[in-house]
């Protein structure tokens, strides 16, 4: 029987593109391994497109919690990963599978793993890279790219507008995007919303606040297939700190993120002036609150318009109507 690699992920979208990168180090790794990813089921798309996992076990939790089970079946896993959290809970889930090897980050209440220290304020990306490097496996964070989905896009070359984001903290004022997607309308840009199936409503007032359309507006109504080829395809994506921005960054799409109250330094875009991060450094604030945090409010929608600009998207649209952008590999 083939030997089998559990990873733990059971995480939302823009996790699983963070964890990318890793995912392929250990696909590398261990070519002669079965790759098992425990994550939710909706996720598969994008677990396809990254090339690394065999096979998605369904697995998810509320918020960021640890799944109180896993539906393993047969012999233990020979290997197991824990790219979850820092323990104990995503740990004792994995040493409960008893798996020959378990790699994780080293906890206080686990003693008997043995792995590298966790650092709260690393990016996202280098954390879970860095973990398997400890091990043996080299990992490049910058290995996160995904070929374009094959499916159309519902609005190719359009400026994608995400207004909603995980919790309230992330999400930057109604009005304001209003004011950037009237801006960007005057100049001749096709401008859309997307947003979750809970989002409908939040969709809906942007759209009414900025003159949209129905035929702009996707409020719940774009799986996650064809939400990639609208975003590979798009001119640019402006979103608050949420997976949206993530898939960006997975198709070279130019993007500006508007982050508050954790900093890009943890979950931000790679360097390069493609992508633009928004950011005004204040006291860390609560990612779960229920308004918008204070330096999200501090971005204005002029810093918008002038950071797309820097991303390499003119915000006036040329004569011919809008153009996708040019893709070029990212560093």
């Amino acid at each position: 029987m083939r030997p089998r690699l559990l990873v733990l992920r059971a995480l939302g979208l823009g996790d699983l593109l963070a964890g990318v990168p890793a995912l392929r180090a250990l696909r590398r790794g261990f070519p002669d391994h079965e790759v098992v990813l425990a994550a939710p089921a909706g996720l598969a798309p994008v677990v396809q497109a990254s090339g690394a996992v065999d096979r998605l076990l369904p697995a998810a939790a509320p918020g960021r919690a640890v799944p109180r089970t896993l539906a393993w079946t047969g012999p233990p896993p020979d290997v197991a990963v824990d790219l979850h959290g820092n323990g104990p809970p995503s740990h004792r889930l994995l040493q409960g599978l008893g798996p020959r090897r378990l790699f994780a980050f080293a906890h206080p209440d686990t003693p008997e793993i043995d792995g590298p220290p966790w650092y709260a304020e690393e990016h996202e990306r280098d954390r879970w890279c860095r973990l398997l490097t400890a091990y043996g496996i080299p990992a490049d964070p910058a290995d996160l790219r995904l070929p374009r989905p094959p499916g159309p896009s519902p609005a190719p070359g359009a400026v994608v507008l995400h207004p909603g984001a995980g919790a309230p903290s992330r999400q930057w004022p109604v009005a304001r995007y209003a004011t950037v997607a009237r801006a960007l309308r005057e100049r001749g840009h096709r401008v859309v919303v997307t947003g979750g199936a809970g989002e409908v409503g939040l969709v809906a007032r942007l759209g009414q606040r900025a003159g949209l359309t129905g035929a702009d507006l996707f409020g719940g109504t774009l799986g996650l297939p064809r939400l990639s080829a609208l975003v590979a395809d798009a001119h640019a994506v402006i979103s608050g700190d949420t997976g949206i921005a993530h898939l960006a960054v997975a198709h070279g799409t130019p993007s500006v993120t508007l982050f508050g109250p954790v900093p890009p330094s943890r979950w931000g875009p790679p360097p390069h002036p493609r992508h633009q991060a928004l950011w005004h450094p204040g006291p860390d604030g609560d990612p779960h609150a229920d308004h918008p945090d204070p330096a999200l409010l501090r971005i204005a929608p002029g810093e918008v318009l002038d950071a797309l600009a820097r991303a390499g998207q003119p915000t006036t649209a040329p004569a011919h109507g809008p153009r996708p952008p040019d893709r070029q590999p990212a560093p």
